[in-house]
């Protein structure tokens, strides 16, 4: 993976943890989804690094939306965003703690589900159903932040639950907060008020 503006000892930090990730979740895969449904699925890491390399800054907040492992967040952090992740599966949730730690990550996970207290989705044409977004108590509380105060947000929806983030963005997100997409088939897909961004 080669990452611009970016020295080789990150780039070696970086590809690590990506490493990590996807052997866990070969492990996970083989033990856990075999045996039934669950809706986590890896992003392809380098990808999204990219897009995290892409829109960096000074001083920005991130939050990872289904953080599932960590390595995304985890990545984040080490590029220099304050980086958050919520998860509904406690036992990800501790995956996601015990990598950061093994690779020095100081992001933050806490289990619950990433929708606001009180939200509810409804699209244009009455549809309410949220796809594989699970419900579960908010785990803002317990991050002791709210979604509009993370200026970059990432997801990695499943097909057709796109216009959820949208509306989940559009209802509790920042003015001009980034949400950062994962598409399998379009790369990270990036929208602010709710206007997909041309690629930089």
């Amino acid at each position: 993976m080669s990452l611009p503006v970016l020295d080789d000892a990150l780039q070696a930090r970086l590809r690590e943890v990506c490493a990590a990730g996807w052997e866990f979740f070969d492990r996970f895969d083989r033990t856990v989804r075999e045996r039934g449904f669950h809706a986590f699925v890896a992003s392809d890491y380098d990808v999204v690094c990219g897009a995290l390399v892409a829109h960096r800054a000074a001083g920005l907040r991130f939050l990872e939306l289904g953080s599932a492992s960590g390595v995304i967040t985890i990545l984040a952090d080490l590029l220099g965003y304050e980086a958050f992740g919520i998860e509904l599966d406690a036992s990800l949730v501790a995956t996601a703690r015990a990598m950061a730690q093994r690779f020095g990550s100081r992001a933050r996970f806490v289990s619950g589900s990433f929708f606001p207290a009180g939200y509810s989705y409804r699209s244009a044409d009455g549809e309410v159903r949220t796809g594989t977004l699970g419900v579960g108590a908010s785990g803002y509380q317990e991050l002791g932040l709210a979604l509009d105060d993370f200026d970059v947000v990432f997801g990695y929806p499943w097909g057709g639950e796109e216009p959820v983030l949208l509306d989940l963005m559009k209802h509790f997100g920042g003015t001009d907060s980034l949400l950062l997409m994962h598409s399998v088939n379009d790369g990270v897909l990036a929208y602010r008020n709710g206007k997909r961004l041309r690629p930089t």
